[in-house]
C-alpha cells in the first residue's frame, strides 16, 4: 500500500514540474478556465460538463506527455538529429489533433447556447 500511496505522490510531482514549467500547459490551463467560467455562465447539462471535463484531462493529459517525449528525446539525442526532430514533431502533432478535437466539442456545445444568446434562432 505503501508503494502505491508513494507512486501519486510521484505523479503529482510529474503534474506540478509540467505545470511549473511548460508554456504550452499554461495555456491550456487557461483556456480551460475560460471554459470552465462559459461552463457557469451558460449552466451547462451534466452530460455538457463530462464532454468539456473529458477534452481538458484528454487535452492536459497529451500536453503533458509530449513535454515528456521531448526530455527524453533531448536526453537520448541532445545534439541536432533529423530523426528526433521527427519524433518531437509527431509527438507535438499528437496535441495539436487532441486540442482541436477539444475546440470542435467546445464548439458543438457553446455555439448554439452563444447563437440563442445573441437572438439567432437557426443556425446557417
Amino acid at each position: 500500500m505503501k508503494k502505491r500511496i508513494q507512486s501519486f505522490k510521484y505523479a503529482g510531482r510529474g503534474v506540478a514540474k509540467v505545470a511549473a514549467t511548460e508554456i504550452n500547459f499554461h495555456l491550456h490551463l487557461l483556456a480551460a478556465a475560460a471554459v470552465t467560467a462559459l461552463g457557469f455562465y451558460f449552466r451547462l447539462a451534466p452530460l455538457e460538463w463530462a464532454a468539456v471535463l473529458l477534452c481538458f484531462g484528454l487535452v492536459l493529459s497529451a500536453e503533458a506527455m509530449n513535454s515528456a517525449v521531448e526530455r527524453i528525446v533531448n536526453f537520448i539525442s541532445p545534439g541536432h538529429h533529423e530523426k528526433a526532430g521527427e519524433i518531437k514533431d509527431i509527438s507535438a502533432g499528437a496535441v495539436l489533433l487532441t486540442a482541436a478535437a477539444a475546440a470542435i466539442v467546445g464548439g458543438i456545445i457553446f455555439i448554439p447556447k452563444i447563437a440563442a444568446r445573441l437572438g439567432a434562432t437557426t443556425l446557417p
